[in-house]
């Protein structure tokens, strides 16, 4: 599955982020430019997180513990 478009966020551990709202995956992109998939993140989940005030501190307590993730490059 290709990565949806990503979109640039002022973090400074993350560069891009994006969601697929059909497989409910949330994919990062951190700076060293590695990009991870987390699975079955809902919507409002992803959406909380693209709005976080600290995009690293929410990856971390909240999508990091509950949900699966797998390097896509």
């Amino acid at each position: 599955m290709p990565i949806p478009r990503m979109q640039p966020v002022d973090s400074s551990a993350i560069a891009r982020i994006a969601y697929n709202a059909e497989a409910r995956e949330a994919y990062v992109q951190f700076h060293d430019s590695d990009v991870y998939a987390y699975r079955g993140v809902p919507a409002p989940v992803f959406e909380e997180f693209a709005g976080a005030g600290s995009k690293g501190t929410f990856l971390n307590t909240v999508i990091k513990p509950r949900y699966p993730a797998r390097k896509v490059r």
